[in-house]
């Protein structure tokens, strides 16, 4: 097709399972861009599957720590140097700075889409001088963005107030699936169909998700297992705690997979788990996208009470709350549950009418509109 902008949309990840910048990429393609979607290659990172649009990763000399951040940041401002672009899309603080320097020296047009409070996260909060440096880059840049975009009302709020900013809420909802996604069945992964199977899914299973406590609490659940789902910096140590228990007949671990195939598996639960603690101020105001998984996978939630998963589980009733984030509490919590079939079939068909509500097809619609915004201030 002649005459199509080209967008660059930029992250720090390996582009396997950010199922967000996925559709982000999808909803520009329909907006008549062409876009190239621009991330990195780790060692142990996937083949990519095919995607309806270019993509590259680069392959840089350190994965994590500062010198991770500064190689990143210095490839993707020569590569933006370097490349033809009418829009700039850029992910999150880490990719924010060589996107913005590029936008105001070929004088084209920048989105920014914060998916979460960056510089609020317990990785920078217990480091307060690695917090700083994050919080100049952001508030530096932050105050002469045009456009915005996070996940949330409340993280939206905030920016708002620091930054005297407008900034539009589009939430990491699902694409809406009619026909339903062919299920894998519990055979395949060695689950006895008499079991009560819960489930903690994700590409972040990080500190202070409750994951240990999770684990911990299987030890007391009679005819429970657990599946975590996907990588994070806790798994080693999930792992280690299973082995030393003797659980690896109670706590599966199953590698990240693409979404489709994540959602599959999230099927096959009884109950999915959002354990997060409220342990930090973006902590405490995340919409995490297991819970719209959950959702749309028609499968019940038990969750602490943080602040934008509280609002959706009660406006849909599609779940129940914890008291307290402790092992035995998750496990009497979850019997309790389980003994209840009338509850859970009706959390199950409020999972149903939510999915038709809280998806992609409609979400969506505030990002184009924050695309074609964009593309009015450029005229």
């Amino acid at each position: 097709m002649k005459n199509r902008k080209k967008a660059i949309v930029c992250v720090s990840n390996d582009l396997i399972t950010d199922n967000r910048v996925a559709k982000t990429c999808l909803v520009l393609e329909y907006q008549n861009y062409e876009v190239l979607l621009v991330g990195r290659k780790k060692r142990n990172s996937p083949k990519m599957n095919p995607r309806n649009y270019a993509w590259k990763r680069f392959i840089l000399p350190f994965e994590k720590g500062p010198f991770f951040y500064l190689t990143l940041n210095l490839r993707l401002l020569l590569f933006l140097l370097g490349r033809k672009v009418d829009l700039i899309y850029a992910n999150d603080l880490d990719t924010l700075a060589p996107c913005y320097i590029v936008s105001k020296i070929k004088n084209t047009r920048l989105i920014y889409d914060t998916h979460e409070l960056f510089t609020e996260v317990p990785e920078l909060t217990s480091r307060p001088k690695i917090q700083h440096i994050w919080l100049k880059i952001e508030s530096t840049i932050f105050p002469r963005l045009k456009q915005v975009i996070t996940v949330n009302d409340s993280i939206a709020k905030i920016y708002m107030q620091k930054y005297n900013v407008a900034v539009t809420t589009v939430r990491n909802v699902p694409v809406y699936d009619k026909e339903k996604i062919s299920r894998n069945t519990r055979k395949e992964f060695n689950l006895r169909d008499e079991d009560f199977i819960l489930i903690i899914q994700g590409s972040g299973l990080n500190k202070d998700r409750g994951i240990e406590e999770a684990v911990s609490s299987m030890q007391y659940c009679t005819d429970c297992v657990l599946l975590l789902v996907g990588d994070g910096d806790v798994i080693p140590k999930a792992k280690k705690m299973v082995a030393e228990q003797k659980m690896e007949s109670k706590v599966r671990f199953i590698p990240r997979r693409p979404y489709i195939e994540l959602m599959k598996i999230t099927r096959l639960a009884d109950l999915g788990l959002l354990l997060d603690k409220n342990t930090s101020l973006n902590q405490g105001l995340a919409l995490p996208n297991k819970l719209f998984d959950y959702i749309h996978a028609g499968i019940p939630i038990l969750s602490a009470e943080l602040t934008e998963i509280t609002k959706i589980i009660k406006q849909y009733e599609v779940g129940i709350f914890l008291s307290e984030i402790e092992p035995k509490i998750i496990c009497e919590t979850i019997l309790k549950y389980k003994s209840n079939i009338a509850l859970q079939k009706q959390h199950r068909i409020n999972c149903r009418n939510a999915a038709e509500q809280e998806n992609w097809q409609i979400e969506q619609q505030k990002l184009i509109n924050v695309i074609r915004s964009s593309e009015q201030n450029e005229a």
